[in-house]
């Protein structure tokens, strides 16, 4: 019985494997694994729609094929490739007596993954508008004037000195207060850091901190660095809790090729933390403009209610004074006409008129019977009186 030892077996099976597939192959696959060593090692897979896999297989990507892919990749998708990543790649198929089988990648097709890439997008989109989230942040109404902003960034980072700078020297002399909650910006801890920052925020302004200042707004800024570093941005936990946040937040991470999933969803996105910066700036400086015309406005309709209210005053002057006047000159003519009748109807008109008045003890005798035989009277006439005694 003729017998082959395990490395002419190894070496018949790669003579038959390089008969088999002579050439490259473009293979859809999803990177599991990425670990770039100057060369690139990576473990691709498949998975059912259960995300169960449904076939794995190791590939080397040799140094100078890989700084040449990897940069391309970059400049056409502005990330490199990564672990969770769709990617389409040209292979040829390797076997090693050692190492087994595995996969030599000749290139990549950033395309492919762009699509990809947009495809999860749209479902993290559409995700967020099934939760009903997606415009929460985008409608809160912002504060008349914006003066306490919590900010997001990385401490020590440029882009915080530039969006700290900007505010303060602003040509209007607009104050702002700010209190930065550091944050890491970058890197698969970056999203989980963000969150933390913006519940430190949260608890803040609901008072459930020992320091009562309250905030305006949330600005998550981020200066330079590499697009790669953004992808923490188009994560649906972040970009949830930024929808639900109860504070309206700007960004300006720093996105030169595409908006992020964040910018989407909150309030205002701006591209740069300087451009975060001189939005705030325009608001107060509009709304001061606002104020003042409102205050313009406020002193003419002051003024003319003043000047209505003159005219009033004026007129129930005068009418109050013809009032007053007139009545007078009525109660002068009812006095006049009393004075007459009271006149008319005095002792010395009717004494005049020949009528007399006879007293007894100097009360009026209204009777004959009243006085006796004897008794002395006194008659009162308009031009004296007259004693007598009754017979």
């Amino acid at each position: 019985m003729s017998s082959l030892s395990l490395s002419e077996l190894c070496a018949l099976l790669d003579e038959q494997l390089q008969q088999a597939f002579p050439s490259t192959y473009w293979v859809r696959a999803e990177i599991a694994q990425l670990t770039d060593k100057g060369h690139c090692y990576l473990e691709l897979v498949e998975k059912s729609e259960k995300n169960i896999f449904a076939a794995k297989m190791r590939a080397t990507c040799w140094s100078n094929t890989w700084q040449l892919l990897s940069a391309y990749f970059l400049q056409e998708t502005g990330r490199r490739p990564e672990a969770g990543m769709q990617v389409l790649v040209e292979v040829s198929i390797e076997y090693h007596p050692v190492y087994g089988l595995s996969l030599n990648i000749h290139n990549i097709d950033p395309s492919f993954t762009l699509g990809d890439l947009a495809r999860q997008r749209q479902l993290t989109l559409e995700q967020l508008e099934r939760d009903g989230v997606l415009d929460m942040n985008r409608s809160l109404p912002l504060p008349t004037l914006i003066r306490r902003i919590a900010v997001i960034s990385a401490e020590g980072a440029a882009g915080y000195g530039d969006f700290c700078h900007q505010l303060q020297d602003n040509p209007y002399g607009l104050r702002f207060t700010t209190q930065l909650f550091p944050a890491v910006m970058q890197g698969d801890g970056a999203a989980r850091s963000i969150i933390a920052a913006l519940n430190a925020i949260n608890e803040m302004a609901n008072g459930k901190s020992t320091n009562d200042q309250c905030f305006d707004c949330v600005a998550i800024i981020r200066g330079g660095g590499a697009t790669t570093d953004l992808t923490c941005f188009d994560t649906y936990e972040l970009a949830s809790h930024c929808a639900q946040f109860p504070l309206p937040i700007f960004s300006g991470i720093g996105h030169t090729r595409d908006v992020s999933i964040v910018d989407r969803v909150v309030h205002s996105s701006l591209k740069t933390p300087t451009a975060v910066a001189e939005a705030l700036i325009d608001h107060n400086a509009q709304q001061l403009v606002r104020i003042d015309q409102l205050r313009q406005r406020l002193a003419r309709v002051a003024t003319q209610m003043v000047a209505v209210r003159r005219q009033q005053i004026e007129q129930l002057r005068l009418t109050l004074q013809y009032t007053i006047s007139s009545t007078i000159q009525k109660e002068r003519n009812r006095l006049q006409i009393f004075s007459q009748a009271i006149a008319l109807h005095s002792p010395e008109q009717i004494f005049r008129k020949g009528y007399s008045l006879t007293l007894r003890d100097g009360k009026p005798v209204r009777r004959a019977a009243d006085v006796p035989a004897g008794t002395t009277i006194t008659t009162v006439l308009a031009d004296g009186t007259l004693t007598s005694v009754t017979r």
